[in-house]
């Protein structure tokens, strides 16, 4: 089946970009960015920007947006059958305009690519074809949050995701 990802959730003043690969069936569904109950991404971001992981979803967007991170993923379109990044027809994946995104966002400090296919993709799809300009951009691979990542638990993607409040202006 093919799948459209969702519109990004992305400020102006964005300092850090959190790229996932491509949305789950739950989300895709709930049209909100990791929306798997069991997904750890809200918890994650409560513990380390004080984001409130109970809040209603625009609520929750808007105080990351505040803090200076901005969602988006990899892949705009694809082919692919549930949720698992293992199932994306490589043949099928469209990327998304990250080069023309990152560009226009002067004050982005780090991309964040949440799971190591995210990485895989930004690598083989984005990297590339990033101009001169960006290409120092620092890129943090980390742990994805999803529920398939059994093991990783909260306080070790805390640990793990520490770092990404480093690019983060003080007091946003």
């Amino acid at each position: 089946m093919r799948l459209q990802g969702l519109p990004a959730r992305i400020a102006a003043d964005c300092q850090v970009l959190v790229l996932g690969s491509m949305p789950g069936v739950a989300s895709l569904q709930a049209a909100q960015y990791y929306a798997h109950p069991r997904n750890r991404f809200w918890p994650l971001m409560s513990r380390l920007l004080e984001v409130d992981a109970g809040g209603d979803y625009a609520s929750r967007v808007a105080r990351l947006q505040a803090r200076g991170v901005g969602l988006w993923d990899v892949i705009g379109e694809c082919v692919r059958v549930g949720s698992l990044d293992a199932a994306i027809e490589r043949a099928s994946v469209v990327p998304n305009p990250l080069p023309d995104t990152i560009v226009a966002l002067p004050g982005l400090r780090a991309v964040a690519c949440n799971g190591a296919e995210s990485y895989r993709l930004w690598s083989r799809w984005i990297a590339p074809r990033l101009p001169a300009s960006a290409a120092g951009l620092p890129v943090l691979a980390l742990p994805s949050t999803s529920p398939a990542n059994a093991a990783f638990g909260i306080d070790r993607l805390v640990a793990a995701w520490a770092p990404l409040r480093e690019y983060l202006s003080p007091g946003t």
